[in-house]
């Protein structure tokens, strides 16, 4: 089958999701307010709580939630056949991870900006918001040791990118500078700051810097990923518009280019996808597609971790409530079309389908490596780019989006830790320094801890992730649906999708955990009946809050 008719459907679809679906969403379900103050302006301090431009913030969202997970998943997944993963992205896309992201922007805004964990203990229980802090705090752990063992990775294997990478950096603080003391509009700023962007990445295969193997002892890998953590410090508590949003919103337009450049030369080169549409000669040991896809791939379709930056960085920069559905909704349908790229460059992106084989040998292969080769093969061949060139494009895509998410993801841990001082009064624990400390602190106690001196800890418990993600969305879920009751609004467009969730999530832990009993995985198997006590929990908490709401809707009718 041609590539070409893949995109055109794909794309097609997303547009209608978002021009259609997300209008009647915003309009008839979450009855957006354009009136309505938002937080932002309620509690303005110039570096947490900061109106901003729907653009701007578009940039942030977008680029913090997406990170490398809707390339990996998807180039993984894609070992199935490229007609699974292609129709839960979509479909996913629209149906879940839309009303997912922007109904956590809505709620959060709706009740003063308060994270989804916090917001829990009001709309759910007490004992709700105790099971999804841990689960938070769990997936934030995940996620911040994991990129940065991602990062590290890329700048060890491709040293090409290393210059692009922190200088993009450099960039963001001055094109922050610009926007914030409005020194050029909008538009001059950001054509040079992606001008900015694409010099770097040509200037990157010119000056390599490769970090030593090895110095006094500690791996280069290490050395990267303490580096990693000491900046992603220092921007956790820098005024959102000196870095966070000036780098995601130039990184935002940076990614939507490199799509370009990349269905562009798919058009041009029309290649037929040599991945079959269902591998029925799957890899031994390769799981059951029913329901591991669907933790597979999580960020791309519907992901937990979108709804902890939607209602803990997002919801306190919305200008307007209306935002939100470009911000929350748009930001998914980008997050598609990243996903979409993964897996036609994943099943495209090879001469033939002995290559394709070669590089899914086994479950879990495939990756950032298939994306990137097969996303360079399309653009040389399209559009006449060196092979090295469009590699270190697709490498610096992938490693500032990476590198975006963990700042936001710092940031995020570090609220965590702050309410968790709010809510056991603790005040030492609400001072930024110090929840910043605590957050680091974690992370490379996993790091280096579990993993070693080469700090690759968070690889240790990364099996889980798809798992807690998807637990942490249906909780997202939850508590969207107990507001829509409360409101006496319809609650089918965020129940049935949490259903679904809790029903796949289930299942995936119970056959993660047959596998790690066979594997003699002690650690992993007593995490995993954690979680899958807490999505039982879960199950039970959804049955109740709805039970208890719709009663009480009921006895204020009579």
């Amino acid at each position: 089958m041609s590539a070409i008719f893949l995109l055109v459907v794909g794309l097609g679809a997303m547009a209608v999701g978002y021009f259609v679906y997300s209008k009647f969403i915003a309009e008839k379900i979450y009855q957006l307010d354009p009136d309505f103050k938002t937080p932002a302006h309620e509690f303005e301090d110039g570096i947490d709580y900061v109106p901003t431009n729907r653009f701007v913030l578009w940039g942030h969202h977008f680029t913090s939630v997406a990170g490398a997970a809707p390339i990996v998943g998807p180039a993984i997944a894609v070992i199935w056949g490229w007609a699974p993963a292609f129709l839960w992205v979509v479909f996913g896309t629209i149906f879940f991870a839309g009303i997912h992201d922007f109904g956590a922007i809505w709620a959060s805004v709706r009740n003063r900006a308060k994270s989804v964990g916090a917001l829990t203990g009001d709309v759910v229980g007490k004992r709700a918001r105790s099971i999804f802090m841990i689960v938070i705090f769990l997936v934030l752990l995940m996620v911040n040791a994991v990129f940065a063992v991602v990062i590290a990775g890329l700048m060890m294997n491709f040293p090409s990118a290393v210059v692009p990478v922190w200088g993009a950096i450099i960039v963001a603080l001055i094109i922050g500078q610009m926007i914030y003391r409005r020194i050029m509009s909008l538009a001059v700023v950001s054509v040079i700051g992606v001008i900015a962007l694409y010099a770097l990445i040509g200037i990157g295969p010119s000056v390599p810097i490769q970090m030593p193997v090895e110095v006094a002892g500690i791996s280069g890998n290490a050395i990267w990923i303490v580096i990693l953590f000491g900046y992603a410090a220092i921007a956790s508590l820098l005024p959102v518009w000196m870095l966070l949003q000036p780098r995601d919103y130039i990184n935002g337009l940076q990614l939507f280019i490199g799509l370009l450049i990349l269905y562009g030369a798919l058009v041009l080169l029309n290649p037929v996808l040599v991945a079959p549409a269902f591998n029925s000669d799957v890899p031994e040991g390769t799981p059951s597609l029913i329901p591991l896809l669907f933790v597979t791939i999580a960020c791309g379709a519907i992901s937990g971790f979108h709804g902890l930056v939607s209602s803990g960085t997002t919801s306190k920069q919305l200008n307007k409530e209306t935002d939100a559905r470009f911000v929350g909704y748009f930001g998914a349908v980008g997050e598609g079309m990243l996903a979409l790229a993964a897996i036609l460059a994943a099943t495209a992106g090879f001469a033939t389908f002995g290559d394709w084989q070669a590089m899914y040998s086994s479950f879990g292969q495939g990756g950032v490596n298939a994306f990137v080769q097969g996303g360079a093969f399309i653009i040389h061949n399209g559009l006449g780019l060196p092979e090295v060139t469009a590699a270190t494009l697709l490498t610096v895509m992938a490693a500032l989006f990476a590198g975006t998410t963990m700042d936001t993801g710092l940031r995020l841990q570090r609220y965590i830790f702050q309410e968790w001082g709010d809510i056991y009064d603790q005040p030492w624990m609400k001072k930024p320094s110090i929840a910043t400390g605590l957050a680091v602190g974690t992370c490379l106690l996993l790091a280096f801890g579990a993993g070693g001196a080469d700090g690759s800890g968070g690889l240790i418990i990364w099996p889980l992730f798809g798992t807690t993600n998807q637990l942490l969305a249906g909780l997202t879920l939850l508590v969207i649906t107990v507001m829509l009751v409360r409101l006496k609004r319809p609650m089918w467009y965020t129940l049935a999708p949490l259903c679904f969730l809790l029903v796949m999530t289930i299942l995936a832990l119970l056959i993660q955990l047959r596998t790690f009993w066979n594997q003699g995985n002690m650690f992993l198997l007593v995490m995993d009946i954690v979680v899958l006590v807490a999505a039982i929990m879960v199950a039970m908490e959804c049955a109740s809050a709805l039970k208890r709401s719709r009663a009480e809707m009921a006895a204020q009718g009579d």
